[in-house]
């Protein structure tokens, strides 16, 4: 279902305002999506998915939070798109907010069939935004091969590879301050 993206974007900044095109036609499309994130991501999947991020977060600081959309609200599906509603989760779900500005939002709208990774500011220094749009493509590919959950596990563990090479692993008594539960919406 999800096949392509170009619009990967690293964020430094918990809240950036930019000026957003709005688009009658992404509105019409969100409209009349049938919401069906639960039918792709069952119970069992998305307790698969919290333990993959338990096991990537393991050892270093880093916070990984997955929200998985079926389409956007259509009171903002107007005027934002993918990244801008990824910006605005990251935003609101305080992904930002933790001690070493160390969060990592994992986001995908399967309306759009858009992933999309916004980083923290404390992680900026940690790989380059080929690695972030390498990744991307990883869980796009295997979405379009219709494994959904194996798609978010593997770019989890992925984010994880980056997270744990970046941070230092000395670091001890590590509070998960972020759950590990991705977020349905729609």
């Amino acid at each position: 279902m999800v096949t392509t993206t170009d619009s990967t974007d690293i964020v430094t900044q918990a809240k950036i305002i930019e000026q957003h095109q709005p688009s009658f036609k992404r509105w019409l499309k969100h409209v009349c999506h049938i919401p069906s994130a639960k039918r792709f991501y069952s119970k069992q999947d998305q307790h698969a998915i919290a333990q993959a991020v338990a096991e990537a977060e393991h050892g270093h600081v880093g916070e990984i939070q997955v929200v998985i959309e079926a389409c956007l609200p259509a009171a903002i599906a107007y005027q934002h798109d993918t990244l801008s509603r990824a910006r605005q989760l990251f935003a609101e779900l305080g992904t930002w907010d933790t001690e070493y500005n160390s969060g990592v939002l994992l986001y995908l709208n399967l309306c759009e069939r858009k992933v999309e990774i916004v980083i923290d500011r404390g992680i900026r220094n940690a790989t380059t935004q080929e690695i972030w749009d390498g990744i991307c493509q990883n869980i796009l590919q295997q979405l379009s091969d219709k494994k959904y959950k194996e798609a978010l596990v593997d770019g989890i563990f992925e984010i994880g590879k980056v997270l744990d090479a970046y941070y230092d692993r000395k670091i001890q008594d590590l509070d998960n301050e972020i759950s590990n539960q991705p977020i349905i919406l729609g």
